[in-house]
């Protein structure tokens, strides 16, 4: 059953509805292979077209309605999309994509859906049977870095994602999953299609507010979901946490960016559930790594387990390797993280040398993440090889530095970026959201927040300078735009790391 706001679909429902998308778009001249773009929030509509592409071999492509209309339209130009279908709400964007992207014959308009689907005693299955390898969705990536490359997932990958769920995380017919996660992004259709595999129930999020949330959980009795840490921090900021019933909550599955030991230790107070991390990429689809509810235990022996990524699931490797040489490296030493499973994407659409570089010839993924393994085989995550800081030669993980700023009960929130020094090549800046009642002397307590990271790391970690911001940029997942970030400070010089 899928729910959203006070709409109700049974399965039985949603597959006539995708019967009858999966006839007009055959009816407009798509077929198996073509693309179809989706361009609207999280909705009941979107699985219409999602799962009428799907039942046609054609493949959707959902688009990220935070980009600007013409960041969109380079998307929808690359995937040649000849069908767009809109949200109310993106009708103006819409226009404004039209004159740059020739290539769409049909604009959908998603309030109107039913106008433009088949009659329902002319839709009927059409029949189509996929192979492992087809592709049934692209999704792109978040562009932070370049331009986004459409990321090719196919059957195979969506099938071992949806086996896990079931096989690892208990995922069943009982399940009453709240889908908050943008759909255009892999925690959001992925997690989305992990839940409706199984036949339970799925909320749908339209909008990302933490007291509605909160209100979902207790109304429709919310089993599972899966967010970005920083829902967590919002959700421990709203005062309706207090007074909600939240006991229905199994487990919270929590991933996509770094979250601190403080956030997640008072999640895990506020909410009385198990909470489960997942790490992935849009190119492995999703998750292959888990930190499981039994080892997150902040008072126990393997409190240090908290920081770790998890383990792999049993048909997944990992392994650390030289980003330069591709070469394993010792345990314990950190390295890029390279995975190797039926869930690496087949490949970036329509560009084979980035496909080349990121694939190699025997099937490993190079993440573009620093990380390193224990004995015991859990992953810990440093940072994107990108974000990596080099200061004086050593090697500086931001995520690290992060984790001991977020500890600063006057700190809200946090991001380090290495930004020019002309005796080190560049050195540790803190960002930092003030704290509810933090003290108003600025510089008094960026010495102060500098000298208790200095308890918790070697003095080279530490930040130089603090700024203070009322928030930090990110994109719609929660990863901080670092980009952004260090921008002002590197203007007209040439940083090193890349």
């Amino acid at each position: 059953m899928l729910i959203e706001g006070e709409r109700t679909l049974s399965w039985g429902e949603m597959y006539r509805l995708a019967q009858r998308a999966a006839g007009a778009m055959a009816r407009d001249g798509v077929g198996p292979g073509d693309r179809v773009a989706i361009l609207d929030k999280n909705s009941i509509e979107f699985f219409e077209v999602f799962f009428g592409c799907a039942l046609l071999g054609a493949v959707s492509v959902p688009l990220n309605w935070r980009l600007s209309p013409a960041e969109m339209a380079v998307v929808v130009e690359d995937a040649a999309a000849g069908i767009v279908c809109v949200g109310v709400e993106y009708r103006e964007v819409a226009e404004a994509i039209a004159p740059e992207a020739p290539v769409v014959r049909h604009w959908v308009r998603l309030d109107r859906l039913d106008e433009w689907l088949v009659a329902e005693g002319d839709a009927g299955d059409p029949g189509y049977e996929p192979g492992l390898d087809d592709v049934i969705t692209q999704l792109y990536t978040s562009g932070t870095t370049g331009l986004p490359k459409g990321v090719m997932l196919t059957g195979r990958n969506l099938s071992s994602i949806l086996t896990e769920a079931e096989r690892v995380f208990h995922i069943g017919t009982d399940t009453v999953s709240m889908v908050a996660m943008p759909l255009f992004h892999i925690g959001g259709v992925g997690w989305a299609l992990a839940g409706m595999s199984r036949g339970g129930r799925s909320v749908i999020v339209r909008e990302v507010d933490p007291a509605a949330m909160l209100g979902l959980i207790e109304r429709h009795r919310i089993t599972e979901t899966f967010v970005v840490p920083a829902v967590l921090l919002f959700m421990l900021a709203v005062p309706e946490l207090a007074t909600t019933d939240v006991s229905s909550l199994r487990t919270i599955f929590y991933g996509a960016s770094p979250i601190s030991e403080d956030v997640l230790v008072r999640s895990m107070k506020a909410l009385g559930c198990d909470f489960a991390q997942v790490y992935g990429l849009t190119e492995t689809t999703g998750a292959i790594t888990s930190l499981l509810p039994e080892d997150h235990d902040p008072d126990g022996p393997r409190a240090h387990l908290l920081k770790s990524a998890g383990r792999p699931f049993e048909h997944v490797e990992i392994r650390i390797a030289d980003s330069v040489t591709g070469e394993p490296v010792p345990i314990g030493t950190v390295g890029e993280v390279w995975t190797r499973s039926d869930q690496n994407m087949l490949g970036y659409w329509n560009k084979p040398e980035a496909t080349a570089t990121a694939l190699s010839d025997d099937g490993w993924f190079r993440t573009g993440d620093a990380g390193w393994l224990d004995a015991d085989g859990f992953l810990f995550l440093h940072d994107r090889l990108k974000d990596m800081i080099v200061s004086g030669g050593e090697n500086i993980y931001p995520a690290e530095v992060e984790n001991a700023l977020l500890a600063h009960p006057s700190v809200a929130d946090a991001a380090v970026i290495g930004v020019p020094d002309d005796r080190w090549g560049e050195t540790v800046k803190a960002i930092v959201v003030k704290a509810s009642g933090a003290p108003d002397d600025d510089e008094r307590l960026a010495t102060d927040i500098i000298e208790a990271t200095r308890d918790r790391l070697a003095h080279y970690k530490c930040p130089t300078s603090v700024d203070f911001t009322d928030a930090l940029p990110r994109n719609p997942t929660g990863k901080i735009l670092k980009r952004e970030l260090r921008a002002p400070y590197w203007e007209g010089r040439q940083r090193n790391i890349q």
